[in-house]
Parts: C-alpha cells; sequence; structure tokens
C-alpha cells in the first residue's frame, strides 16, 4: 500500500524532529563529561604544582642545613648536590605544569563554547522545522474549512513548500552539524589524552634519570669520614679541658706559694727592727761610765751607718726585682754588726742619763716589697 504525500512529510518531519532531539542529547552528553574532565585536569594540575612548590621547598632547606653545617664534610656534598637534582626535578615539573595547562587544560575548557554554539544551531534548526510544521498544519485546516477557494490552498501550499525547502536545508545543516562535532569530539579527545600521557612519560622519564643521580649521591654518603671527622674536632677540645685545667692549677699553687713567702718576709721584716731597737736601751741602762771613747765609736759608727745607707740606697735604686732575696741578706747582716757595735759601744762609754736610741732605716727596696 502506497503512502500519500502528506505521510511522506509527516514521517519526514518525526524524523527530523528525532535527529535534531539526538543531536541535543549528544552535545548535552559531551558537554557534561568534558566539562567534568576539565575540571578534574585543572585539580589535577594545581596539585602539581603545589607539589612543584614543595620539591622547592625541600631543596631550600638543603641548602640551608649543608650552608649551616661545619661538621660532615661528605654529607655536605652529597646533599648539596642532592638538593641541586631535586630542584632539577622541581624544573621539569614546572614545565609539566606548563604543558598541561597548554595541551590539556585549555582544549578542555574550550569545549564548554563549542558545546554551546552547536546547541544555538539545533535551536535554529529546531525553530525552522516549526514553521514547516505550522504551514502543514495551516493548508490542513484551509483544505478543511474552503476546499473550493484556490487561491487561499494555492497560497498556502506555497508558503509550505518555501517552509519544506528551508527545513531541508536545516536538516542537512544539522546533519553536517552533528557529524563534524562528533568527529571533532573523537580526534580532540584522542589528542588531548596522547598530549596528556606525552607530558607525563617526559616528565617521568626525565625525572627518572634526574632521581638516579639522587641515589648515586647518596650513596656515596660516606658515614665513616663523617664520624672520624667529627671525633677528630671532638678530640683536640677535650686536650684543651685537660690543660686549661692543669694550667689554672699550677697558677693557683704558683700564686698562694709567692703569697706566703710574701707574708713571711714581711713578718721577718717588722720583727728584726723590734729586736733592734730593745737591746740597746737594756745596754745603756746598766752602764753609767761615760769617755771619750764612747764619742769616737758613736760618730764612726755615726759615719759609717750614713755611708752603708747611702750604698744602699744607691744599690737597691739600680737592682730590680729579681734582687729582693739578696738585698734582705744584705739588710740582716748589716743589722746584726749594727747591733754587736751598740752593744760594745753603749757596754763601755755611755753613761746611763744620756743614753740615745738607735735609729735603724730599712733598706728602700724592702720599702718598696712592703708597700706593694
Amino acid at each position: 500500500m502506497s503512502r500519500t504525500g502528506a505521510e511522506i512529510r509527516a514521517s519526514t518531519v518525526t524524523v527530523s524532529e528525532t535527529k535534531a532531539k539526538l543531536v541535543q542529547d549528544r552535545i548535552s552528553l559531551a558537554e557534561r563529561h568534558f566539562g567534568q574532565l576539565c575540571d578534574d585536569v585543572a585539580s589535577y594540575t594545581r596539585k602539581c604544582a603545589r607539589l612543584r612548590d614543595k620539591g622547592d621547598q625541600i631543596a631550600k632547606d638543603l641548602v640551608d642545613y649543608t650552608e649551616a653545617e661545619t661538621l660532615n664534610p661528605s654529607m655536605v656534598r652529597s646533599l648539596s648536590e642532592f638538593a641541586s637534582n631535586i630542584s632539577t626535578v622541581q624544573d621539569y615539573r614546572q614545565a609539566q605544569v606548563t604543558r598541561l595547562e597548554a595541551k590539556v587544560l585549555t582544549p578542555l575548557a574550550n569545549y564548554g563554547l563549542k558545546c554551546k554554539h552547536a546547541k544555538n544551531d539545533i535551536k535554529e534548526g529546531m525553530k525552522v522545522q516549526d514553521l514547516e510544521v505550522s504551514q502543514r498544519k495551516k493548508l490542513d485546516r484551509l483544505r478543511q474549512k474552503s476546499p473550493a477557494d484556490r487561491a487561499q490552498l494555492t497560497m498556502a501550499e506555497t508558503e509550505l513548500q518555501k517552509a519544506s525547502v528551508k527545513a531541508s536545508a536545516m536538516t542537512k545543516n544539522l546533519e553536517q552539524l552533528i557529524d563534524k562535532f562528533e568527529e571533532e569530539k573523537l580526534k580532540d579527545l584522542k589528542k588531548i589524552l596522547t598530549d596528556f600521557v606525552n607530558i607525563e612519560m617526559v616528565y617521568h622519564a626525565k625525572a627518572l634519570e634526574v632521581y638516579t643521580e639522587c641515589f648515586q649521591n647518596i650513596r656515596s654518603f660516606d658515614v665513616e669520614e663523617d664520624i672520624e671527622e667529627f671525633r677528630a674536632k671532638m678530640q683536640p677540645s677535650n686536650s684543651a679541658n685537660r690543660m686549661n685545667m692543669v694550667r689554672s692549677s699550677s697558677y693557683t699553687s704558683l700564686e698562694s706559694a709567692s703569697e706566703q713567702q710574701a707574708t713571711s718576709s714581711i713578718r721577718r721584716q717588722h720583727s728584726a727592727p723590734n729586736s733592734q731597737n730593745a737591746t740597746p736601751i737594756k745596754s745603756t741602762t746598766n752602764n753609767a761610765s761615760n769617755s771619750p771613747l764612747r764619742a769616737t765609736a758613736d760618730s764612726r759608727n755615726g759615719v759609717d751607718d750614713e755611708e752603708s745607707e747611702e750604698e744602699d740606697e744607691d744599690d737597691d735604686d739600680d737592682d730590680d726585682d729579681e734582687d729582693d732575696d739578696d738585698d734582705d741578706d744584705e739588710y740582716t747582716e748589716t743589722e746584726t754588726a749594727r747591733t754587736e757595735t751598740a752593744r760594745s759601744t753603749a757596754r763601755t762609754d755611755k753613761p746611763a742619763g744620756q743614753s740615745e736610741k738607735t735609729v735603724i732605716r730599712p733598706p728602700s727596696s724592702l720599702i718598696k716589697k712592703v708597700s706593694k
């Protein structure tokens, strides 16, 4: 059974509407999944950039550690090279991030605009098809109401024919559009994923080479050398501490000995004049006779005392501090002689009423020493 023209046109419209709906569904599907994939790649790229920043921070911390480390030369060399290689890996990661943004993320983001344009084209095609359907309905109403009005029927048929031509052209355009969209979608998806894999492979290949060098840097880390260096640095410090302790104890013993010697010398100097002053007084009180021999002896003793004092003062001004002990001995001998002379003089000639005290002056070197 053959179909009429109206039935054929109606079936054509139905097929066109089905195609348009199919095209809309395909575009919506691509838009939704490409948008989700774009969000995932953007998150992946951001995390790669964040990982790059953390790697740079690791390299910086290692460099700071090597600059602050004074011992362990082997560790310093190994960590310096290791930090340099880690920084190189982050440079490769930066290139990875840049390529992902240019070759993967940007094409996926552009698909949102492509899907939007495709949807607008589908809407225009659907409007043309709707116009054809409305013209066909108008012609059918005229045929039912006024089948004898040929002018109105002819005009309606003409408008329907124009709408049908436009709808047919738009249908062909839509078919070409959806075909092109599907082809570009498949090719772009293939290229995007291929670029993604190539970028990852290039990065990981370069990173594997550099990480191999990092492994060699760690293998060259000589622990025994660093331990020996540390022990060598520790031993001189211990011996130096022991030497300082010995030196301080020796200084303390020398100072105590010097203080004891100075104290005994001062005591001896203070005790000598007291005994010399007391002895002549007792001898003068016991002897009451007075003679010219005593005056002569006193004058001789006075002259001798002045000469010996002048000589002692001259000698003391010329001598250094190292001859203090010799001066003490001379002083003791001189005072002993003076004491004996004074005793003999007082025993023979000095009367009891005219006793004179003998003034004994210590040498200037001893006075200086006592003042110190």
